[in-house]
């Protein structure tokens, strides 16, 4: 991709309504644009970056066999009314309307009901369980305040996976493999380090503990209580001598820390399935409602993330599997060389953004560090008259001169 073709723009200065460190690099670096409070357009730069966490996190959800699927935005009143949470009393972030003839609609902000429901034509053994099904897919949540960037959207990009199970051994058992599948899923987005299992409410959803995961972050909206040791932590919400006990904590050996939950888990039981009649024949023939679990992850939440935890004053920086690009080659001079080198790389199958603007070395440097990808390549007359390249990893401080030859085995080993 050639910079100067780049339906992009970066900007010096963030705009004055926005608070939220995530949003006002994302948006001085072109990756969002601001529509209004809450919702935001991604550019081509943010698109890639969604798309490549989109891909990790569906390859994680293929390898446990899940299916994806998509359902609808729309939904019915009827089937949420079985379950108690169309009311705005229940649920206080929907989004409503109406068709022309005057039936209510909402827009999804959650998809426990319409695929319970959908799957009373599908599940009627035990031989059609267990069964994973997931989905990515914008949701809409009527938030109050919406001051978070990408953190706390109205509209945003969401994975969302719910399991179905015979009985409550064969729901724990997938429940306890999906903790080690999102720490997969962090680790490979790079904040996985960061990321901890938290013990949250169960709310209402079940009477026993739910799990988070939290991203440790100055300017997290949650407090958590964390044993680093341990490599667990409890949500203030029900930090108690009660739950230290349950969970076997130490009250000294925990540390407060700000955080943002980047995902979460919850075990259903029948709730839902008793609501709506999702039930499945045992092998004795006896009708057995279907033991369900949630497990989400907000992946423009998630990208978000990224920024507040990983940025430094200079800009954004990416993790080589998320960028949007994996190398930043800049051209001084506009020499054949740069082009030269770009079309190499290209060939080789290097994911470039090329800097070809006529523009001077200042502007196209700090435009760099900006943009955040994870490697910076120099091309200019006096790298040429070395017979070398100017190299620079975006997050550490020295750059050095190299061969062609060298960096191509960077990307290539």
């Amino acid at each position: 991709m050639h910079q100067s073709k780049l339906f992009s723009k970066t900007r010096k200065e963030a705009p004055k309504d926005e608070e939220a460190k995530n949003a006002k690099l994302l948006i001085r670096a072109g990756y969002i644009h601001k529509n209004m409070a809450g919702v935001y357009e991604f550019l081509p730069l943010g698109l890639r970056v969604m798309n490549k966490i989109s891909s990790i996190i569906r390859e994680e959800m293929d390898a446990i066999g899940a299916h994806e699927l998509k359902l609808t935005v729309l939904q019915s009143k009827e089937t949420w009314e079985k379950t108690g949470r169309w009311s705005d009393e229940a649920v206080d972030n929907w989004f409503k309307t109406e068709l022309k003839n005057e039936s209510k609609l909402g827009l999804a902000f959650t998809h426990e009901e319409p695929l319970t429901n959908l799957l009373k034509e599908y599940i009627d053994s035990h031989k059609d369980l267990p069964l994973g099904l997931y989905q990515i897919q914008v949701k809409f949540r009527n938030e109050l305040r919406a001051k978070s960037g990408i953190l706390r959207g109205r509209e945003f990009l969401m994975k969302d996976l719910y399991s179905f199970a015979k009985d409550e051994k064969e729901h724990e058992d997938f429940y306890e493999h999906m903790k080690g599948v999102y720490k997969k899923i962090f680790d490979r987005v790079g904040i996985g380090e960061q990321t901890y299992i938290t013990v949250a409410s169960g709310g209402d959803f079940t009477d026993s503990f739910t799990h988070e995961f939290q991203t440790l972050c100055e300017n997290g909206e949650d407090t958590i209580y964390l044993d680093k040791e341990k490599a667990i932590a409890v949500n203030k919400e029900v930090y108690s001598d009660e739950t230290l006990e349950k969970l076997g904590l130490n009250k000294e050996n925990l540390s407060e820390e700000k955080a943002i939950e980047v995902g979460n888990i919850f075990p259903l039981g029948t709730r839902f399935s008793d609501a709506l009649g999702l039930t499945y024949k045992d092998e004795k023939g006896e009708r057995k409602p279907v033991v369900m679990g949630s497990y989400g992850i907000g992946i423009s939440r998630l990208m978000g993330t990224v920024v507040e935890t990983l940025s430094d004053d200079a800009g954004l920086i990416w993790p080589d599997a998320i960028a949007p690009f994996k190398v930043h080659l800049i051209s001084l001079d506009q020499n054949e060389a740069s082009e030269e080198l770009y079309n190499e790389l290209t060939e080789k199958g290097i994911e470039v953004l090329f800097d070809d603007r006529e523009l001077g070395a200042g502007v196209k440097l700090a435009d760099a560090d900006l943009i955040g990808i994870p490697h910076r390549v120099v091309v200019s007359a006096k790298t040429e008259e070395a017979g070398k390249i100017e190299y620079k990893k975006r997050s550490e401080g020295e750059s050095s001169l190299i061969s062609t030859e060298e960096l191509i085995e960077k990307f290539m080993a």
